[in-house]
């Protein structure tokens, strides 16, 4: 049932609970426990929204941690760092995937020095997203 939730919020985070409700079949109260319970044991971390922003741009920036620095310590500094949208931890010969989004490739770009002068970072590779297939 929580998938169920999960696939349905996914797809419009705005919809009621008594909407979902109605679409699996549980009552809103049942369905509003569900939910706050997914938000408190963290599968649930936050609610947003995607921009359609005429020029965007996008990047996959892959980033080699040095050996003397954990993972962990650069990809905590590398979240906070403007236009960076969300950062994995990865196996293979990066350490770390990056995915920036941007009003324009300069604010792209800007991001990705950022991410290049972050102490621990030890080389990157970055690739320009050229369109999303939806």
């Amino acid at each position: 049932m929580d998938k169920k939730l999960l696939e349905l919020l996914k797809h419009d985070a705005r919809l009621s609970f008594v909407e979902l409700g109605s679409r699996v079949g549980l009552s809103e109260a049942a369905v509003r426990r569900r939910v706050k319970r997914l938000q408190e044991t963290g599968i649930i971390k936050r609610f947003t929204i995607d921009i359609e922003v005429g020029q965007a741009a996008s990047a996959l920036t892959l980033i080699a941690v040095a050996p003397s620095v954990p993972t962990s310590d650069v990809s905590a500094k590398i979240k906070d760092l403007p236009a960076v949208h969300r950062v994995y931890e990865i196996t293979g010969q990066y350490d770390i995937a990056a995915l920036i989004t941007g009003t324009n490739i300069a604010e792209v770009n800007a991001s990705i020095d950022m991410i290049r002068r972050s102490e621990g970072v030890a080389t990157t590779n970055t690739i320009i997203i050229l369109r999303e297939i939806t």
